[in-house]
């Protein structure tokens, strides 16, 4: 057996996804067991090579069943607890980045500035097994009756610094229906809230509202379906990414080069509200933060996200 590690959520799994293929192509035959949590199993099986999913949330105990695996595989961090925790299972081989204070002398060392799908497919070739980079793609869900075409606002992100406003967020769903697009809000159980307020705002029904309707699967189904995808930089931006639909993402804090989709596919805009600086009213220069990313740039990014498909010559939903 094979045992991967990376216990954290939608956007990290979705990064993963090359070096996860590098690590079932280089171990054909072996059972592929991914230690993840539970509620990530219907992304896991999109993946493909997936075997299992042993459920874990984060960096506890850990306990492996069964057999020591051949070989684990630390894609969740640098150590040395992720590499301590995979130590526990007794592996014959550990492949991770290198971490003395976790005895784990060998594996290249951690790079800070690197993008985190480069990051681990570097790990991989460190120890002598391809992975592409570019191989995003994730396989399609079956079709499970979530909205074909639709544009998906999804306003919300765990981290409150990654939050456009919701009042821009109404005003760019307002502005996109007057446009022709069927808007639906999506995010978490714990997101409804807020994109009621977002729908509320802009004019939508409630049944464009799907936070906290939508599981994992049909959010996938959705996103593979759509039109358009605009949001923070979260997990369904990564899905966005995966299966090529157009998308606009907006980072706070947080570096494109670090997270954002591949820079060559111009299908997928980033924008950046830190970039420069903007004036307050009393003239003095502050960093700027994702309030100050005004609604015009988001629409001229949105336009031109459509337009690289049309120029592709795949016509949009």
């Amino acid at each position: 057996m094979i045992l991967v590690l990376r216990a954290l959520g939608v956007g990290d799994l979705a990064t993963a996804v090359p070096a996860l293929r590098g690590v079932r192509a280089a171990y054909p035959g072996r059972e592929l067991a991914l230690a993840a949590p539970g509620w990530l199993a219907p992304l896991a099986a999109l993946v493909g090579g997936v075997d299992r999913v042993l459920p874990t949330d984060g960096l506890g105990a850990g306990r492996w069943p069964g057999p020591s695996p051949e070989v684990a595989v630390n894609l969740h961090g640098r150590g040395p607890q992720s590499h301590r925790m995979l130590a526990r299972s007794r592996p014959g081989r550990l492949l991770g980045f290198h971490c003395p204070a976790a005895g784990h002398p060998d594996g290249p060392d951690w790079d800070d500035a690197e993008h985190e799908v480069r990051r681990w497919c570097r790990l991989l070739h460190w120890y002598g097994l391809p992975a592409d980079p570019a191989d995003l793609a994730l396989h399609r869900p079956p079709p499970v009756g979530t909205p074909v075409g639709a544009t998906v606002v999804h306003p919300g992100t765990k981290i409150a610094e990654k939050r456009w406003p919701a009042d821009r967020f109404a005003a760019l769903a307002r502005e996109l229906t007057a446009r022709g697009h069927r808007v639906v809000l999506t995010g978490s159980a714990d997101e409804r809230d807020l994109a009621r307020r977002v729908a509320h705002l802009a004019g939508l029904p409630d049944d464009a509202v799907l936070a906290g309707r939508t599981d994992l699967a049909e959010l996938a189904a959705l996103v593979a379906d759509g039109r358009l995808v605009v949001s923070g930089d979260t997990g369904v931006a990564h899905l966005a990414t995966a299966y090529g639909t157009p998308s606009v993402v907006l980072f706070g804090p947080v570096s494109p080069a670090l997270w954002g989709p591949p820079p060559d596919r111009a299908r997928h805009r980033v924008l950046r509200a830190g970039d420069g600086e903007w004036r307050d009213p009393d003239g003095v220069g502050v960093p700027a933060t994702l309030a100050a990313l005004p609604l015009d740039r988001v629409l001229t990014a949105v336009d031109d996200a459509e337009r690289a498909v049309r120029v592709s010559g795949e016509v949009a939903a």
